[in-house]
């Protein structure tokens, strides 16, 4: 328990403060809060510090501050639609009620209400969400359909006045990008440097997390490793398809940000929030996150192959080696290093689905881009170890997975199965299974098993994919993966040859290259789409390999 400079004791997140509220015959009072969230920090001196609110929820509720980024379960579970969230619940874990920002008249009203709510009617009072009902996922089959449906939402929530999707505000959707520059290219490159003009940083480096207005304006400044890392993986792909070297200064930027204000020694802090007032600087959260960390080890290792660039390539071997060896045990990945858990509570999460498919995702695209033997780690083993964890824990017989394990305090217990988490493991799986499928499987299962649990989690949701707007059209691009086979180009040269080098610039990200590869022979590269494949022995033969497979095939750069 402490009590800090808001007068209110705080308890950590754990099952401790819910058995202290049932013994005490008390609601919960869960405040969901962020680093780089100022509205949370603004509610603290307001409403918290306020002596007489303090003393009101101190004596009348146990009070609960959960840090939603090294709680992203609680916070999926309790959000109210942005931070703060202020949650009041039963003892259970169940919802009684919750806002957003409460300032002080406010808070007063509703702990009045809820004082009287939870008298009259205890635990009856509280409400399991409708998405944690345990419902089943909407199944269906998977085929063009699905792609078909989101290619034309880009159309149809494009916003051609000002740029990018939808008519509120602005969010970058770097995976909505990806999917459009395979589909509809002019919309992802005007996108792109929409964002690049209206949240790139172009003082400090790194990119603001979106536009509050509908025409890019009234940026909020707050700069989160994840956002950071898909948005250089968005741009390195941009730049890949079209060649476009300014698609690359805010790369080079957000690269140097991410070295310079967040690395913590051993791997990427978590977010910088905007500046503070009087000249302070921002605050900081370098924390090492595993799922941040991997995804931004996964966005250098594409600049670094599509560029060559040295910095890009050496940060992204540091952060692989230090999820090898301070995240990841026999297959399960921590949220948090063990030994970063700082004051987040002596219980950090682990087996988280995002956290699980990232780490794959990258390991897996270490293989290609470095090789076997560009760390002193098994890539392959390290991705399928972990990959086979999920499968086996996290995995439900229809085939969608759970955002963790089926157990926890509250909510935790309660089945989600979020539908971006099931599109990137779907997708890691797919690039797992086209790697295993070129270096074998003497470790254990094969390539199908991979796949096949890709296409369950991918068939858990697709009875519902005519609702699915732009926002989750990375759902599209992995469907799109499974109704027509992947392209493979399997090199028999060492990495950082030539012919490994132009089947990384080939134009389509989604390619699986694989250097090093036991079959074919040294001096020559395989490039396959199903059962048709082609041999070429020089970077020109591989591109007009890959054109007759494809609709195209030129590289960048």
């Amino acid at each position: 328990m402490t009590a800090d400079r808001t007068h209110v004791e705080w308890r950590e997140w754990g099952p401790a403060p819910f058995e202290e509220a049932r013994a005490a015959d008390r609601a919960v009072l869960l405040s969901l809060t962020a680093t780089w969230c100022d509205s949370c920090h603004e509610m603290d001196a307001e409403t918290y510090a306020e002596p007489r609110i303090a003393a009101n929820v101190n004596d009348g509720f146990v009070p609960v501050r959960v840090d939603v980024d090294r709680r992203p379960r609680v916070r999926e579970r309790y959000n109210m639609g942005g931070f703060p969230s202020t949650v009041f619940c039963t003892p259970g874990g169940d919802v009684i009620t919750g806002a957003g920002y409460l300032g002080p008249d406010g808070m007063r009203q509703v702990l009045g209400s809820v004082r009287e709510v939870w008298a009259d009617r205890g635990d009856d009072a509280g409400r399991v969400p409708r998405a944690l009902a345990g419902d089943p996922t909407p199944g269906g089959a998977v085929d063009e359909r699905i792609e078909s449906h989101l290619a034309g939402q880009l159309d149809e929530q494009w916003d051609e006045r000002f740029g990018g999707w939808g008519d509120d505000a602005k969010f970058p959707l770097p995976r909505t990008v990806e999917f459009a520059l395979k589909r509809d290219r002019q919309k992802a490159v005007q996108t792109l440097r929409a964002v690049a003009e209206a949240l790139y940083d172009a003082d400090d480096g790194g990119f603001f997390r979106y536009a509050g207005g509908r025409d890019w304006s009234d940026p909020r400044r707050e700069k989160l490793l994840t956002d950071n890392a898909a948005l250089i993986r968005a741009f390195a792909n941009g730049y890949l398809y079209t060649g476009e070297e300014a698609l690359l200064d805010p790369v080079t930027g957000t690269r140097e940000f991410l070295i310079d204000r967040l690395w913590n020694g051993t791997a990427f802090g978590g977010s910088v929030a905007p500046p503070g007032g009087d000249g302070r600087a921002p605050r900081r959260d370098l924390t090492g996150y595993a799922g941040g960390n991997a995804s931004a080890a996964e966005a250098l290792l594409a600049v670094a192959a599509y560029t060559d660039d040295a910095a890009s390539r050496e940060y992204a071997e540091r952060v692989l080696g230090a999820l090898a060896e301070s995240f990841v045990r026999d297959g399960v990945v921590s949220h948090i290093a063990p030994d970063d858990v700082g004051d987040g509570g002596a219980d950090p999460p682990e087996g988280l689905l995002s956290d699980h498919a990232r780490v794959v995702a990258a390991f897996a695209a270490a293989r290609r881009v470095l090789g076997p033997d560009a760390l002193a780690v098994d890539l392959v083993g390290v991705a399928r170890a972990v990959a086979d964890e999920a499968i086996a824990t996290l995995r439900e017989p229809a085939g969608a997975f759970r955002d963790g394990p089926a157990a926890g305090v509250g909510l935790l217990s309660e089945p989600l199965r979020p539908l971006d988490g099931n599109v990137e493991m779907a997708e890691a799986l797919l690039d797992l299974a086209a790697l295993v499928d070129v270096v074998g499987d003497a470790d254990g299962g094969g390539s199908d098993d991979y796949a096949d649990a890709a296409r369950d989690a991918v068939a858990a949701f697709a009875g519902a994919y005519e609702r699915f707007g732009v926002q989750v059209a990375g759902y599209g691009s992995v469907a799109s993966r499974l109704s027509r086979p992947d392209l493979v180009i399997a090199v028999g040269d060492d990495p950082g040859s030539d012919l490994h080098r132009a089947g990384l610039r080939v134009a389509d990200h989604e390619a699986v290259v694989v250097p090093a590869a036991p079959d074919p022979p040294e001096g020559v590269a395989t490039v396959r789409r199903g059962t048709d494949r082609r041999d070429a022995t020089t970077p020109e033969d591989l591109l007009d390999a890959v054109a007759a497979l494809t609709d195209g095939g030129r590289a960048a750069g």
